[in-house]
């Protein structure tokens, strides 16, 4: 028996733990840059808000309709995040955090009412971090998915489906007809693996609703789409072909990337930004035990700024000996920077990105034919650095990100506000739960 639970409305949910006066309120949180809505408030969805809009598209809802809109906080988000899979790991033997709101349960073996456990869990959650969740309950993953979102949906639109499915929802509990009635009841689209275009072409042949798509017969689904929807069908029809993932697969490569606030135009400032980005990508590399045989790096122009000058530069950096090491990626990231750039150019955009990612286990002799000093020669071997890196990490999350850092990275690497290339978050709350000085206080 597997469970999903789901934070809603994750990113306003966790805006309104520190300020209730957004509670009741339509809320949208902006992207980076404050570009675009990527989470709504219920009442903001009523409002017709959707998601991706342009910020700019929908400004108008703040005079007229009282429409807030705020910065998104991705550090509070994450680390609200971590709090909350704390508590839900609690209430079942097994756990898979499947993304930043939502985790699977593995309740095999647990016995007692599971809707009353799911509500305990409810509750739990939002004494202990204020965030509300539903609960789904099924025997494969894509009926607890779907489970959650009947759950979600009867609380939020009320007649959608029965009132007894609100909140928390266990399929399994359902009587065949009352099941039937409910997967008649939602829309095809909101199956768990069936996308967009996926979701058209099944509405195009006449299959509307998730119980149209039980009844398709599954070797046809297959030759006319793929084995993944095949196992969708099978798992709606209780067949579990999605196994618990305690531990994700290790990432393949890894990117971080910003858009800036403002254009650059001096190299100071791509370093800066390059520093971080890689800093931060080292430090995702150290936590699944990877290191990394190359190293991507790019910044770009604007192809929307068209009486700009346009340069899009970019270029993989090779490494001699596979490395996790902070130090050595950032000063091939900044080395490339420095081949790269061109004086002139307003520059809104970098990144990097580390590829030939392998077990950091996996160790390889230094081959470097242009040395003029060869290890046989004498050279003094690279000291591991390993436990300098461990070090570092554990600093910066005992006491925020970057609070210990490389030193290209940034002047004033613990105030982002301050930095040339720093993502426009006009409306950013405070980051409540990870910087001592953004703490809030209360006076009695």
């Amino acid at each position: 028996m597997f469970a999903l639970v789901d934070a809603n409305n994750m990113y306003v949910s966790c805006e309104r733990v520190f300020q209730p006066r957004l509670c009741g309120r339509p809320v949208v949180v902006l992207s980076s840059n404050d570009g675009a809505c990527i989470a709504r408030s219920n009442e903001a969805k009523d409002l017709g808000v959707k998601m991706a809009q342009p910020w700019f598209q929908v400004r108008h809802l703040e005079r007229s309709a009282g429409l807030l809109a705020v910065s998104a906080n991705f550090e509070l988000y994450g680390d609200m995040s971590s709090r909350m899979m704390a508590v839900v790991a609690r209430f079942a033997p097994r756990q898979e955090v499947y993304s930043i709101d939502e985790s699977f349960l593995d309740f095999d073996g647990v016995r007692g009412d599971l809707v009353g456990i799911g509500r305990d869990l409810r509750a739990t959650v939002l004494m202990e971090t204020g965030l509300p969740t539903s609960v789904g309950f099924g025997p494969t993953k894509t009926l607890a998915k779907l489970a959650n979102h009947i759950a979600k949906t009867a609380d939020r639109k009320p007649g959608s489906y029965p009132g007894h499915l609100s909140q928390v929802c266990n399929l399994v509990t359902l009587s065949e007809a009352d099941r039937l009635k409910a997967f008649a009841a939602t829309e095809v689209g909101n199956v768990w693996g069936v996308g967009r275009k996926i979701g058209a072409r099944l509405v195009e042949g006449g299959v509307r609703t998730v119980l149209d798509l039980v009844r398709c017969d599954v070797a046809t689904l297959r030759r006319q789409f793929s084995v993944v929807l095949e196992k969708t069908v099978l798992e709606l029809r209780g067949t579990s072909c999605l196994s618990m993932d305690e531990a994700p697969a290790a990432k393949q490569q890894i990117l971080v990337s910003r858009s800036f606030g403002k254009a650059v135009t001096d190299v100071a400032g791509i370093v800066e930004a390059v520093s971080e980005f890689a800093s931060r990508a080292a430090e995702s590399l150290r936590l699944q035990e990877g290191a990394a045989g190359a190293i991507n790096v790019f910044f770009t122009t604007s192809p929307f700024r068209q009486n700009d000058r346009q340069h899009s530069p970019s270029v993989t950096v090779p490494l001699i000996r596979p490395t996790s090491d902070s130090r050595h990626l950032v000063g091939a990231a900044v080395a490339a920077v420095h081949r790269l750039f061109r004086p002139g150019f307003n520059y809104v955009k970098a990144g990097v990105m580390l590829v030939d990612l392998q077990p950091a286990g996996q160790r390889q002799g230094k081959l470097d034919l242009f040395s003029v000093v060869s290890d046989a020669a004498g050279e003094r071997p690279e000291r591991d650095r390993s436990a300098l890196m461990a070090t570092m990490d554990e600093l910066n999350r005992r006491f925020g990100r970057s609070s210990v850092h490389i030193g290209s990275a940034s002047t004033s690497a613990h105030d982002t506000d301050e930095r040339s290339w720093a993502t426009r978050q006009e409306r950013r709350s405070p980051r409540f739960t990870t910087r001592w000085d953004e703490m809030p206080m209360v006076r009695a």
